[in-house]
């Protein structure tokens, strides 16, 4: 199996972002076919919402799968 990340897949309309929270292969493009949704981020609502799975979010980790710098910094908030 190819290397695996957990990063953002961007969703939403021009200045009205917000984000899901994906596994998805390294070569994989940003809104390529996820392997999983584990969560969601809206940076636009005072204040962000945030949800993750935590539990499969532990278990991809445990795997192998690296989490990119703003999913590492969501995951610690939450």
């Amino acid at each position: 199996m190819a290397e695996v990340v957990i990063r953002l897949k961007r969703l939403g309309g021009k200045k009205k972002p917000h984000s899901r929270i994906v596994v998805i292969p390294k070569s994989v493009g940003r809104d390529g076919k996820a392997i999983e949704e584990i969560g969601y981020y809206n940076p636009a609502s005072q204040p962000p919402q945030i949800k993750i799975d935590a539990v499969r979010a532990k278990f991809w980790i445990e795997r192998g799968a690296i989490p990119s710098p703003t999913v590492k910094q969501i995951l610690k908030k939450s």
